[in-house]
C-alpha cells in the first residue's frame, strides 16, 4: 500500500468513525408532518399545528375488551384508578363520576362562575321552584346520595349543571357506572398526555405505562393473563407505531435486500472477499447520509432512514465497475481510471437531481436529498481512492464475460424493436395525459404506515365515545386571550342554534372550562340582593318537602360570591380543567386562538355560514380535505422542483457532452421508462403520491449511469464485453435491491421500491434499444 493509499484509508476511517456517532447519537422520527411546507400560509401553519400538537394529538383511546361485564367495569375502573397516579397523563377518564368528584371542591367553590344556566331567570321564584324541583327529583334518583351532601349549599344545581356541560355530547352509554361500547362489549377510557403528539418517545412511555397497569388491574382483579384484551388508539399511540413500523421495515428490507445482493454478487464473482469489498462504499455512503442528516435537521426521518436501502441500488454500481472492469488488480486499476469521468458525471446528474429536493422547502424532502447526495457522493470517492487499496494483485474470476456477451447481442436484437418502443411510450404518455388529475392521490392517508384495522378501531372508539370528530375543527382567533375567549362564546352561541336544525351533534369549546370574564361577571350580577333572594326562595319552597331553613349555606353563599373576581387560566393549573384549556386554546405568533372540534358534522355549508353571521373572526377547517389540499399544492410543487432538477441535468449533460444528440441518446431512454413506469403504476390502480415522484427522480438518478455508459462503450472486444456485463450486473443488483423494499408494510418504502426497480429495469431495457448506435470514437474521458 502506498504512502497516498494509506492516507487515503485513514482518512476514510476516521471519517466512518465519526459518521458512526453521528448515527448511533441520531433521533429518528415518524412525523408526517415533516413532509408538509416549512413555511405556509397562516391557516395551514394551524393545521399543521394541529396534526403535530392540536386538541386531539395527546389523546388516548382505550378499550378493555374479553370478558364479562363485571369484570370489564372492574378492569375499567382498576385501569383508571392507576394511570391516573402515573406521571403522564393528565386526566384519564371512564365515564365514572369519581372523574369529576376529584375536582368537585373546585367546581363547588366556583360553580356561579362556571355555570351556564346561571341567569337572572334562574332566581326568580319560577326558576327556583324549577331548580328545586329537579334537586328532588335527584333526590330519589342513583344520584340521592351525591346530591344530599351539597344540597344545602346549591339549592339550584348548578354543580350538576357544570357536570352536564362538561360531558360530551352523544357520551357513551354506562354500565357498572363506566362507559361502554354500544354492543356492550368493550369497556372505554379516554386518557390525556403530558406530554405533546410529536414527543413520540414520551408517547411509547405513556403506552407502555398503560399496558404494565392493565396487567397489574387484572392480577389485582384475579383475572387470567388471556381473560381480557387491552386495545389502544389515538393519533400519539399510531405516530409511535408508525416510527417503530418504519424502523422495523428500513432494517427489515435493507436486510433482505443486501442478503439478495450479496448472493448475487457471490454468484457473479465467487467471492466473499469482492461481494464484501462491493458493499464497502455502500456502507461509507449510508453512514455518511444517516450523519448529515442528523447534523443538518437534529433528527431522521424513518423515511430518510428507510432510503438507505435505497443507495444499495446505485451506490453498489460503483464498486462493480471497478471489480468488474478488469481481471487482475492493476487492470482493473487502469479500467476504473477509464470510466472515472463516466463515474463522476452519473454521479453528478443524480445530485443535480436531488438537489431540487433539498431547495424545495419541505425538511422531509430536503433530508432525502441531502442524504441521498452526501451518500452518493461519499459512495464514489470511497470506490475511487479507497477501494483499490484492498483490490489484492491477481484475478477475480466472474461469470461477467458470458453475460456481457449475452447482453451484446441482445443490443443487436433489441435494436431492432425501437418502433415498438416508440409505440409503447406514445401509449403511456397518452394514458398519462387522459388519466389527467386522477392520476394522483393527494390523501395524506395514503402514505399512512397505519394497518387499515387500526384505523377502523380508532373510528369504532370516537363514534362510541361521542368524541369530537377529528376532521371538522373551528378556529377562532383575535388578539387577546379575553377576546378570542369571548370569539369563541359567540360561535358557540351559534352552534347551539345549529345543533337544534340538526346541521352537527356537539362541539367542544375553551369557553366551557374558562368562559370569558365578561360572562363571568354577568353570571355574577344575575344573582340578585340577599333579601330578594330570601324572599324568592321562600317562595319558590313553598309546599316542597325541605326543612326549614336548610338552604340557608345556599343564601350565605350567594351573598359572598357577588364579590367574587372573575376566574383565570392560572386559577385552573391546579385541576384537569387545565388541560382542556391548554389544548383549545394556544397563542402563537402574537395572537390567540380557540379550536371548537365539532361531531358528526351534517351540513357543513350551515356550519359556515353561520360563522360568517357570528361576529367572530373565526374559520371552519375540515381537516381531511384541507390537508388534502395542502398535500396537493405540496404534490406540485415537488413536481415543479423534480423538473428544475431534471433541467439541470440536461443542462449538465449538454455541458459535458457537448452534444445534443448524445444528450437526446442519454435523456430519452429515462424519459420513455419514466413515463412507462408511471403509466404502469396508474394501470395497476396505485395512485401516484408525491413518494412516486422521488422515487421517479431516483430512475433517472440511477438510469442516467446507465445510458451514459451505453453512450460511451467501446465499440467493440473484450473491454466492450466487460462494461456491458458490468451494466447488467448493475442493473440487476439495482432491481433486487429495490424489489426487496417494495414489499415493505410502509406505503411510502413499498412505493419507493417498486417503481424504482420496474423504472431501473425498464432504463436498461431501453438504453440498450436506443444506445446502439452510437457515434464511432465517442469520448472515453
Amino acid at each position: 500500500m502506498s504512502r497516498a493509499g494509506r492516507l487515503a484509508v485513514a482518512v476514510w476511517t476516521a471519517f466512518s468513525l465519526v459518521c458512526i456517532w453521528f448515527a448511533a447519537r441520531a433521533q429518528y422520527t415518524a412525523d408526517l408532518a415533516a413532509f408538509l411546507p416549512r413555511s405556509p400560509t397562516p391557516e395551514q401553519q394551524l393545521l399543521v399545528d394541529q396534526l403535530r400538537d392540536g386538541v386531539v394529538a395527546r389523546v388516548i383511546l382505550i378499550g378493555i375488551e374479553g370478558a364479562d361485564e363485571g369484570a370489564l367495569a372492574a378492569l375499567s375502573a382498576g385501569l383508571a384508578q392507576r394511570l391516573q397516579e402515573t406521571e403522564f397523563f393528565v386526566e384519564v377518564d371512564n365515564g365514572s363520576r369519581a372523574t369529576l368528584a376529584s375536582e368537585a371542591q373546585f367546581l363547588i367553590d366556583n360553580r356561579y362562575l362556571l355555570s351556564p344556566a346561571v341567569r337572572p331567570e334562574r332566581f326568580t321564584v319560577e326558576g327556583l321552584r324549577a331548580a328545586l324541583e329537579r334537586q328532588l327529583d335527584r333526590l330519589a334518583s342513583p344520584l340521592g346520595a351525591a346530591v344530599t351532601p351539597i344540597l344545602p349549599r346549591d339549592a339550584t344545581g348548578e354543580l350538576f349543571e357544570i357536570f352536564d356541560a362538561l360531558q360530551a355530547v352523544g357520551a357513551p352509554e354506562r354500565r357498572g357506572g363506566v362507559w361502554f361500547s354500544r354492543d356492550g362489549r368493550r369497556a372505554l377510557l379516554v386518557a390525556r398526555t403530558h406530554a405533546p403528539g410529536f414527543d413520540l418517545d414520551a408517547q411509547e412511555r405513556a403506552i407502555a405505562a398503560i399496558r404494565m397497569a392493565f396487567g397489574a388491574a387484572k392480577h389485582a382483579a384475579g383475572l387470567s393473563a388471556d381473560a381480557a384484551a387491552l386495545l389502544i388508539a389515538g393519533p400519539g399511540v399510531f405516530a409511535a407505531q408508525s416510527r417503530a413500523a418504519l424502523k422495523r421495515d428500513a432494517m427489515t428490507v435493507s436486510a433482505l435486500a443486501g442478503a439478495c445482493i450479496v448472493a448475487l454478487l457471490l454468484m457473479a464473482f465467487r467471492s466473499l472477499r469482492v461481494a464484501g469489498l462491493i458493499l464497502l462504499p455502500v456502507a461509507s455512503g449510508v453512514l455518511a447520509g444517516l450523519a448529515a442528516v442528523s447534523i443538518a435537521f437534529g433528527s431522521v426521518h424513518g423515511v430518510t432512514l428507510g432510503f438507505g436501502a435505497t443507495l444499495l441500488g446505485e451506490a453498489v454500481d460503483y464498486a462493480i465497475y471497478f471489480f468488474g472492469g478488469a481481471a487482475t488488480s492493476a487492470s482493473r486499476r487502469e479500467a476504473l481510471t477509464r470510466v472515472w469521468s463516466t463515474l463522476r458525471l452519473g454521479v453528478a446528474t443524480s445530485v443535480a437531481g436531488f438537489a431540487a429536493l433539498m431547495a424545495s422547502g419541505f425538511p422531509g424532502l430536503a433530508q432525502l436529498g441531502l442524504f441521498s447526495s452526501t451518500g452518493l457522493v461519499v459512495a464514489l470517492l470511497v470506490t475511487r481512492w479507497v477501494l483499490p487499496e484492498f483490490s489484492r494483485p491477481g484475478a477475480v474470476p466472474t461469470l461477467l464475460p458470458r453475460l456481457g456477451a449475452v447482453l451484446t447481442r441482445a443490443g443487436q436484437g433489441l435494436a431492432r424493436l425501437r418502433p415498438a418502443l416508440y409505440a409503447v411510450t406514445a401509449v403511456a404518455i397518452a394514458w398519462l395525459a387522459l388519466r389527467g388529475g386522477e392520476l394522483w392521490n393527494d390523501e395524506l392517508a395514503a402514505l399512512s404506515p397505519v394497518a387499515p384495522q387500526d384505523q377502523r378501531l380508532d373510528q369504532e372508539m370516537r363514534s362510541d365515545l361521542g368524541l369530537a370528530d377529528v376532521r371538522h375543527l373551528i378556529v377562532v382567533s383575535a388578539t387577546s386571550e379575553q377576546a378570542v375567549l369571548e370569539g369563541a362564546e359567540a360561535v358557540g352561541a351559534t352552534l347551539d342554534a345549529l345543533i337544534a336544525e340538526g346541521a352537527l351533534d356537539g362541539f367542544d369549546s375553551p369557553a366551557r372550562f374558562l368562559p370569558s370574564a365578561g360572562t363571568q361577571r354577568a353570571r355574577l350580577a344575575a344573582i340578585p340582593d340577599p333579601q330578594v333572594l330570601r324572599a324568592n326562595l321562600r317562595q319558590a319552597a313553598a309546599g316542597l318537602p325541605f326543612r326549614r331553613g336548610v338552604f340557608q349555606p345556599f343564601l350565605d353563599e350567594l351573598a359572598a360570591q357577588k364579590h367574587r373576581r372573575p376566574l383565570t387560566r392560572e386559577d385552573l393549573r391546579s385541576t384537569g380543567l387545565a388541560m382542556h384549556v391548554d389544548s383549545l386554546l394556544v397563542e402563537r405568533d402574537g395572537g390567540w386562538h380557540a379550536f371548537l372540534p365539532l361531531r358528526a358534522v351534517a351540513n357543513p355549508g350551515a356550519i359556515a355560514s353561520g360563522l360568517a353571521s357570528s361576529g367572530a373572526d373565526a374559520v371552519l377547517l375540515d381537516l381531511k380535505a384541507d390537508t388534502d389540499a395542502l398535500y396537493r399544492d405540496y404534490r406540485e410543487r415537488v413536481i415543479a422542483f423534480s423538473l428544475l432538477g431534471a433541467a439541470a441535468i440536461a443542462l449538465l449533460l449538454l455541458v459535458v457532452l457537448r452534444s445534443a444528440r448524445r444528450v437526446w441518446r442519454v435523456l430519452a431512454p429515462l424519459a420513455a421508462a419514466i413515463a412507462t413506469v408511471s403509466a404502469v403504476l396508474s394501470a395497476a390502480g396505485s395512485g401516484l403520491t408525491v413518494f412516486h415522484v422521488v422515487a421517479l427522480l431516483l430512475v433517472a438518478g440511477v438510469g442516467s449511469n446507465y445510458t451514459l455508459f451505453f453512450d460511451r462503450l467501446p465499440q467493440q472486444g473484450a473491454a466492450a464485453e466487460r462494461d456491458a456485463a458490468s451494466l447488467a450486473l448493475c442493473n440487476l443488483s439495482t432491481v433486487i435491491g429495490f424489489a426487496a423494499i417494495g414489499f415493505a408494510r410502509t406505503p411510502v418504502l413499498s412505493a419507493i421500491g417498486t417503481t424504482v426497480a420496474i423504472g431501473a429495469a425498464l432504463s436498461l431495457l431501453f438504453g440498450l434499444m436506443l444506445c446502439s448506435e452510437r457515434t464511432q470514437g465517442a469520448s472515453t474521458r
